[in-house]
């Protein structure tokens, strides 16, 4: 499968994608920790099967410091020992607002309830974006077959300036 189009070669497609990338980093400024941003952000693309972004958020999170053994561990969250229960909060709602086609509701009162317990309104805020962009970016890279493999952590930290 050979990526279809080159959004960030195409002069409308890279404004857009700048300003898009600028509301990512809008989030990284929030007080919602990085982790969490990265954990989200990688069980989100899992589930919709984008191999540019889950290749984007690991390689980010081991260079902000994330274990391997966490991310190994993202997809099977529930069995695993290794999150919070603020991550666990979290990775369920980025599961719940990314398979809405699966369950009509979105996310659930029980998942917000939790949430709510875990985190202010700044950090739900942030996550309620989060998980919306992320979504949105799944979207963009699946339709153009960018495929995962030759991201490098920080690559596009330059064309945000």
């Amino acid at each position: 499968m050979d990526t279809r189009f080159d959004l960030f070669g195409n002069e409308f497609g890279a404004r857009f994608t700048k300003r898009f990338a600028n509301a990512g980093a809008l989030l990284h400024q929030s007080s919602l920790p990085l982790s969490t941003q990265e954990l989200v952000s990688l069980r989100a693309s899992q589930i919709n099967g984008c191999g540019w972004c889950v290749d984007m958020h690991t390689k980010e999170a081991v260079a902000a410091g994330e274990s391997h053994a966490r991310l190994h561990l993202v997809a099977t969250w529930r069995e695993a020992t290794v999150f919070t229960e603020a991550e666990r909060a979290a990775l369920a709602f980025a599961e719940e607002g990314t398979r809405m086609a699966d369950a009509h509701q979105g996310v659930s009162d029980e998942t917000w309830d939790r949430v709510r317990e875990h985190y202010d309104d700044d950090q739900i805020a942030a996550l309620v974006c989060l998980v919306g962009l992320i979504n949105a970016a799944n979207r963009f890279a699946v339709i153009v077959h960018q495929r995962g493999g030759s991201y490098e952590a920080g690559m596009f930290a330059s064309a945000l300036a």
